[in-house]
């Protein structure tokens, strides 16, 4: 019986993950462990491991360290960049500032619940439909959160939220999807606002050079967030750009 309520528990967990865009493997081995569910975020800039354990407890039962522990050492082994550990009862006040301490997620019997409850809003809410001109007047995507948010305090991370925006035209999305195009875009962008902002306000050039810097930092993050329908690939490749772009508006600088 208790096996049963297990393998309920991993087959909703690996469904939700699956409805996020996660390649999910159930009872996955590795030469020492066997993982509850394995699952692989695919992106543009490579895949994303997460490894689950679903403990099925008594109510008044608190997972321990040792759970904990030996996800740790399963992680390890696949080269995952989260864990999960996922509890029909509760977790020990040890566990839970470990956790904190790894970057672990923990979701105890309420957040479970909570899980459940947007899940079951989610595959019941009824599918977008075309207005009466014909055509949609916001483009609604799915966005996986960052690595830091998976399965947070509700559904965020695990489950994708939804978002409104604002379509982008297909030929600039394209082109603005390309890394180095927009590392480019960001500096040329950068340079003309920060030199025209020194023109006209009079800046100093050590204050243009920050402000170079600063809008450098807004566009390399708030361009891939319009462009990119995937969380994580807006964080990682924003962070690229910025990087990127942050070198060489310093070189200019210095030049």
């Amino acid at each position: 019986m208790e096996e049963l309520k297990k393998k309920k528990l991993v087959d909703f967990i690996a469904k939700v993950m699956e409805d996020s865009g996660f390649k999910v493997y159930k009872d996955f081995r590795t030469s020492q462990h066997i993982v509850d569910i394995y699952g692989i975020l695919p992106t543009t800039l490579g895949d994303i491991g997460v490894v689950v354990a679903c403990k099925n407890y008594d109510e008044n039962w608190k997972v321990g360290m040792d759970v904990l522990k030996e996800m740790e050492m399963a992680a390890k082994t696949l080269k995952a960049s989260k864990i999960v550990i996922v509890t029909t009862s509760d977790f020990s006040s040890q566990a839970r500032n470990y956790a904190v301490k790894r970057n672990m997620k923990l979701i105890d019997r309420k957040g479970l619940v909570k899980i459940a409850e947007e899940f079951s809003k989610r595959i019941q809410a009824p599918e977008e439909e075309e207005d009466e001109e014909g055509y949609y007047d916001e483009e609604e995507v799915e966005v996986y959160s960052p690595p830091t948010t998976v399965l947070g305090n509700s559904t965020r991370g695990l489950l994708s939220k939804k978002e409104h925006r604002t379509p982008v035209a297909p030929l600039v999305k394209g082109l603005l999807q390309n890394t180095v195009i927009l590392i480019v875009t960001v500096v040329i962008i950068s340079f003309l606002l920060a030199t025209l902002l020194q023109m006209t306000a009079g800046l100093t050039t050590s204050l243009a050079g920050v402000m170079k810097i600063m809008i450098a930092a807004a566009l390399s993050y708030g361009i891939p967030y319009i462009v990119e329908d995937d969380g994580a690939v807006v964080m990682i490749k924003g962070t690229i750009v910025f990087f990127s772009s942050l070198m060489i508006l310093v070189i200019m600088i210095l030049i």
